[in-house]
């Protein structure tokens, strides 16, 4: 081992105390996309103590901060914030109970509110880091650029920070890192080159109807009743149009209408989602939703200027990672973590992250997305022995990281950064 990864080793093991402390605090306090006032608070504070350049603010939550240690390259590091409207089940001792108001078409009503796909562990994983980069400036030369990112569930935060000037207060990156848990064991990371992630949409659909008693429907023109044929006949889109060896999934994951037993209301939504990789297919999912929502409503006497409204919030284009930064990357873990631990293959998924459109008008700018496994090995394990792809999947209230994780992932993003700020003195 040489003088500086044991330098590295020391100072995470030093810290990883207090990284845990910190963990907790953001687990136990989460907060939403584009609420993320605390967690704000805390990343802007911490790296201000260790010397960096502060900007708070972009794209309303967003913390971007900079340290400057000499000529050299530019290396861009990003972790996301924000938690999800999931009550968590986990039994954990610092579980969030947290709940928070939100307004509706029917009033004000609450949602519990949980970190449950680790972006607590991604912003300690970044404190971490930037302790440690802030305490061997004489082993690396360059600019670090660490961006606190809000609303990445929304796949919102990243084009919310770019259309906020983020450019205006950093330089084009030479590299850009960014870290995400996931359920394998502590101690594995995943990276691998090309397109990793899909494509996503997300959609209101709000059909329009005519309110009345629920004992009269013949009287009423029944919204919910349309969004139900809706949410059925979305599925011959995939199944019936869609060539078989592309992939493409459209997912409804609420339907809101009404307040009473006895009324039908005059307004459904349909919250919508949408994963691809061809924009092809993502037309082809498009039209065909447009064309089942305007069928339902014609064929249930609904007129051409109450026809369904469809609104976009927020998407992101397949995250694609750049192979030679990846590889290096994937080499420089392997001599740490050991060659064994370090997957280099694997088949992309259907989940879709927003982090590359941080690079805005900079889409040359070379990308790795690693994944850090955060499980506790003997969890799983179990599961593997009963047939489990994973012991928990992420967004469901199980979901944990285990505190091995956190100086884990630390030591993770400590050495990716040092290797790409790395330069002969």
């Amino acid at each position: 081992m040489s003088a500086a990864t044991e330098q590295i080793t020391a100072l995470i093991d030093g810290d990883t105390h207090r990284l845990i402390e910190v963990f907790k605090d953001l687990h136990r306090n989460p907060e939403l996309g584009f609420t993320e006032v605390r967690t704000s608070r805390i990343v802007a504070q911490a790296l201000a103590d260790l010397g960096f350049t502060v900007t708070t603010g972009i794209g309303r939550t967003g913390v971007v901060a900079t340290l400057d240690n000499g000529p050299g390259p530019v290396v861009m590091y990003r972790a996301d914030m924000d938690a999800l409207p999931v009550r968590e089940d986990t039994g954990l001792d610092y579980a969030s109970t947290a709940h928070v108001r939100h307004g509706d078409a029917d009033g004000a009503g609450e949602t519990p509110v949980g970190h449950l796909c680790g972006h607590d562990a991604h912003v300690t994983w970044m404190l971490g880091m930037a302790r440690v980069l802030a305490q061997t400036t004489d082993t690396w030369t360059g600019t670090a650029v660490l961006i606190g990112q809000p609303a990445e569930e929304l796949i919102a935060g990243a084009q919310a920070m770019i259309d906020d000037g983020l450019y205006d207060v950093i330089p084009k990156p030479d590299a850009f890192v960014a870290l995400h848990t996931a359920p394998v064991p502590v101690g594995m990371v995943v990276a691998v080159g090309g397109e990793r992630m899909a494509g996503t949409d997300q959609l209101d659909i709000v059909f329009h109807g005519v309110g009345g008693h629920g004992s009269m429907p013949q009287l009423a023109k029944d919204p919910v009743l349309m969004a139900a044929q809706a949410v059925v006949q979305f599925q011959s889109i995939v199944s019936r149009t869609v060539a078989p060896h592309e992939t493409a999934v459209l997912t409804v994951g609420s339907l809101q209408a009404g307040s009473a037993y006895n009324v039908i209301p005059d307004r459904a939504c349909l919250k919508v989602n949408l994963r691809w990789f061809n924009p092809y297919v993502r037309q082809q999912l498009l039209d065909g939703i447009r064309a089942v929502c305007d069928g339902i409503a014609h064929s249930n006497g609904m007129p051409d200027d109450l026809r369904p409204e469809i609104t976009m919030h927020g998407g992101s284009t397949p995250l694609t990672n750049d192979t030679g930064l990846t590889g290096r990357l994937a080499s420089a873990l392997g001599g740490a973590v050991g060659a064994q631990n370090v997957v280099t293959q694997l088949p992309a998924v259907t989940g879709s992250e927003d982090c590359h459109l941080l690079k805005g008008p900079h889409a040359d700018v070379p990308l790795a997305y690693l994944m850090v496994g955060v499980a506790d090995p003997k969890v799983y394990a179990d599961a593997a022995a009963k047939g489990k792809l994973f012991p928990y999947a992420p967004h469901s209230p199980e979901y944990v990281v285990d505190p091995a994780a956190i100086g884990f992932g630390t030591e993770v993003a400590s050495r990716a950064m040092l290797e790409l700020l790395r330069t002969p003195r």
